[in-house]
């Protein structure tokens, strides 16, 4: 990690980092939580517990955080998009969806 010392992760200087040099990753992440809870609103805590709230488009691929365009599922399904080397995917549509 980039940003260890002595094998201790150091939180604050990467979160410096983060609001310098990527600042759409705080705003990403905004978004994501108010998806969440909006979910969390109309289905209950209960039902998201220990689940991912997905986005059927993409926020990367202008996706919005419509509850049209929210989901309940588990992490595992949620995080299997393929990638490219760069890290943005590959396409919108999961290996499970495309079957």
């Amino acid at each position: 990690m980039p940003f260890q010392k002595n094998g201790v992760r150091q939180y604050k200087r990467e979160l410096e980092w983060e609001h310098k040099h990527k600042k759409n990753r705080v705003k990403d992440r905004a978004q994501r939580n108010a998806a969440r809870s909006a979910v969390k609103k109309k289905v209950g805590a209960a039902a998201i517990k220990g689940k991912d709230v997905g986005h059927k488009k993409a926020v990367s691929k202008g996706g919005k955080n419509g509850l049209s365009n929210l989901f309940v599922e588990n992490p595992s399904k949620n995080r299997s998009f393929s990638r490219n080397k760069n890290g943005s995917m590959k396409s919108e549509t999961s290996k499970r969806e495309k079957k």
